[in-house]
């Protein structure tokens, strides 16, 4: 039996088991599709009080970086916004005149891995060899990524999942990215960075 497809509205009703069983459930990402495109995030997976704390929206980037060592692979960034609700404007936070950004990460198969939570998706952001700084705590990430409805790149479920050596640690945190356009700035891996 197939299921109906989901809305980012629905991500944002369910449990945080209801995400995991969408999450473990979910559909390959075409990378094709995905290439050169940002997504608006939205945190759905922890409590009001938490997002209060952190965020409620961010932006997620992929590109097809000519000169990446491994010919067609995407990597991408996170993008801080100006909290300005699901609906206001997904306006970048600046700082000194330039977009801040975080959490450096590369588009990688998930074949062959093993994830916690019964996850056997295609693909997953890892932030471990993308460049990120000592001090950007984004470098432990191994996250779960899938396509939520099939055949489709234009709304997508991951999950936060550290990684501390060979232990991997999931966090509470489930993350939808909607479809927000083309890529409108391309972000150069740290300067410096390990």
């Amino acid at each position: 039996m197939m299921r109906p497809e989901l809305s980012l509205s629905d991500l944002e009703q369910m449990t945080r088991t209801q995400l995991h069983s969408v999450l473990t459930h979910g559909f390959p990402l075409d990378l094709d599709e995905m290439a050169d495109s940002q997504y608006f995030g939205v945190e759905v997976g922890l409590p009001d009080f938490a997002t209060k704390l952190l965020w409620k929206t961010f932006r997620k980037t992929f590109y097809r970086d000519p000169e990446a060592k491994v010919p067609g692979e995407l990597r991408g960034w996170n993008v801080k916004l100006k909290q300005n609700g699901l609906d206001g404007p997904a306006l970048p936070q600046r700082f000194l005149g330039r977009t801040v950004t975080f959490g450096h990460y590369r588009v990688k198969e998930a074949e062959g891995l093993r994830f916690p939570g019964g996850y056997r998706g295609t693909h997953f952001l890892d932030y471990t060899r993308a460049g990120n700084h000592f001090w950007d705590l984004g470098r432990f990430g191994y996250t779960p990524l899938v396509a939520v409805n099939r055949g489709r790149s234009d709304l997508l479920l991951g999950w936060e999942v550290m990684k501390f050596g060979p232990a991997q640690v999931p966090i509470p945190s489930y993350w939808a990215l909607r479809y927000d356009g083309p890529l409108e700035e391309i972000v150069k891996v740290p300067a410096g960075s390990a």
